[in-house]
């Protein structure tokens, strides 16, 4: 046999073997993907949320799914560093239905000498609750789309605690759209006002975000690498903070997500970082 014929041989083989790999990965996709979509009611579309700008469970939530978040962070500010801690809950009482309690910390460390006084008080930052009703949910077109609101209650510092004990309120309607291309890339957008009042001047103050995600998820798992894009307009002026992040999975129901946040056009943050415990108990039906 010559050398010609050999080499054929062996490029026929190597291309045959790698067919059959990406065919194995393929249906390791799909099972995966059919296990959370098919064979159950409500219809749903598995798709990859974004980890910094968390949604209000899942879209296209089952009714009995929830899930508990831990979340830790830091931010390097000029004069300060800030750490901010979160715990929330969230659950779908009906189909198609998740609501969320969260309760966000934050405590500030002066640096490069700066006097404590001149940094912003520790404090709970406020009582957020919210509602995302998912409208819109197409196995063919694997899209999902909802619409959600979020009230947070702004608490007064520990500093000044309880002068008054509730200041202000925020109030935030969204809108999220998501589409899965394929098995593995996901995109999303998460977009809406957040208007805040100030109740001791009855002062409002309006700014509107726009978060976009891109996210591939590694075949048959729920693991994945993705970047948000976090963008905010206020009165003329545009911050962007770019993160990029993962999501692995460590036990059973039990995943963490790892951010990192890089900012664009902001004058006064530096790097951050997030990390996120998720914890989703076994659904009861």
């Amino acid at each position: 046999m010559n050398i010609n014929k050999i080499l054929m041989l062996i490029i026929i083989l190597v291309s045959s073997l790698y067919a059959l790999a990406q065919n194995k990965e393929t249906l390791k996709d799909s099972i995966y993907i059919q296990e959370v979509e098919k064979d159950k009611e409500p219809v749903k579309v598995l798709h990859a949320e974004p980890l910094y700008i968390d949604l209000i469970r899942d879209l296209g939530a089952r009714k009995g799914e929830r899930e508990w978040n831990l979340g830790l962070g830091l931010t390097d500010n000029t004069d300060f560093d800030s750490y901010e801690a979160l715990i929330e809950y969230e659950w779908a009482p009906m189909d198609r239905l998740g609501l969320e309690v969260e309760l966000p910390f934050t405590f500030y460390s002066p640096i490069n000498g700066t006097p404590r006084s001149d940094i912003p008080s520790n404090q709970l930052n406020s009582i957020k609750v919210a509602a995302q009703w998912s409208f819109f949910v197409s196995e063919p077109m694997a899209t999902s789309m909802a619409i959600g609101y979020i009230n947070e209650f702004e608490l007064s510092s520990f500093r000044d605690f309880g002068k008054p004990f509730i200041k202000g309120n925020v109030y935030n309607p969204f809108l999220v759209v998501a589409k899965r291309w394929g098995n593995n890339f996901h995109s999303l957008i998460y977009t809406g006002p957040m208007i805040g009042q100030d109740f001791s001047t009855n002062e409002f103050h309006t700014t509107y975000d726009i978060n976009t995600s891109f996210h591939y998820m590694i075949t048959g798992t729920r693991n994945f690498l993705g970047v948000e894009f976090n963008k905010t307009f206020d009165e003329g002026d545009f911050d962007m903070t770019l993160r990029p992040q993962m999501r692995l999975g460590i036990a059973d129901h039990m995943m963490i997500g790892i951010i990192a946040g890089v900012p664009i056009s902001r004058e006064n943050e530096r790097f951050s970082s997030f990390l996120r415990l998720i914890w989703e108990p076994k659904h009861r039906h």
